[in-house]
């Protein structure tokens, strides 16, 4: 099955953790160059203090630069998410919304910035608004990159052909991935 920007966006509204969370899904673009997702605040995403859980704002950002990354890239790269930062500025309350861009040149620029193998961590950010327009945070987020070894250029190199051979801990799980 073909994953669709839309087929993937119903998804992910089913997915148990955004579901619970109150995270909707609003739109992937249909050439995966941004998306747009919701956080309801209701008795089961709210704090103590009645706004918005801290972890469920972290939440509603977590997948959506990867995904639009790996998505554009295409099978011959690895893309992780590897960490966030979130910056609280004021209380959320009701619907907030969090947008994510990944144009095709930001694109272009870790395609060959990841050429023969390198490993690129590119920091994106966001914003997350209530209906009013006003941030309520700041997010950014981790993005690894790294082109697969192929199998022609992987058969003579130890490293890329097992797990032992890595040099440290991310090849270990680059070479488990690409097993």
């Amino acid at each position: 099955m073909v994953i669709t920007p839309r087929r993937l966006a119903m998804g992910m509204n089913l997915w148990i953790p955004n579901l619970f969370n109150g995270i909707r899904v609003k739109r992937f673009a249909p050439d995966w160059t941004s998306a747009t997702v919701e956080l309801h605040v209701n008795v089961f995403t709210r704090n103590y203090v009645k706004t918005a859980f801290g972890g469920s704002m972290s939440a509603m950002t977590d997948p959506y630069y990867f995904m639009l990354v790996r998505h554009q890239l295409g099978r011959d790269y690895i893309v992780w998410d590897t960490r966030g930062e979130i910056e609280f500025l004021k209380p959320g309350r009701g619907v907030l919304t969090a947008h994510f861009e990944v144009p095709p040149s930001k694109v272009q620029e870790l395609r060959e910035r990841a050429h023969r193998g390198a490993r690129v961590l590119e920091w994106f950010e966001t914003e997350i608004t209530d209906r009013e327009g006003h941030v309520v945070a700041r997010v950014r987020r981790e993005v690894y990159v790294r082109e697969k070894r192929r199998a022609s250029a992987a058969a003579g190199a130890p490293e890329a052909s097992d797990a032992a051979g890595a040099r440290d801990a991310s090849d270990v799980a680059d070479a488990a991935s690409e097993a």
